[in-house]
């Protein structure tokens, strides 16, 4: 595995504990193959190509953090 993937997977699975300790994921985990991530989400596992697991999961943060924002200002 080359370091920009090793490093792309680690910023996956950073992304990935941050949004489980949100309780937003049920959990996750390194996915049968090695492009792959595997996001339990609504329930169902989910196995995402690598850039498409970091970009699901900054959203999923990110959405979070913005309804926390606007539930604080009502």
């Amino acid at each position: 595995m080359s370091s920009t993937k090793a490093d792309l997977r680690d910023e996956v699975r950073h992304l990935a504990d941050a949004a489980f300790r949100q309780k937003l994921i049920s959990g996750h985990g390194d996915g049968e193959y090695s492009h792959k991530y595997q996001i339990i989400f609504q329930g169902r596992p989910r196995h995402y190509e690598l850039e498409y697991a970091r970009d699901f999961l900054k959203n999923l943060l990110v959405r979070n953090s913005l309804e926390h924002l606007f539930e604080k200002q009502c």
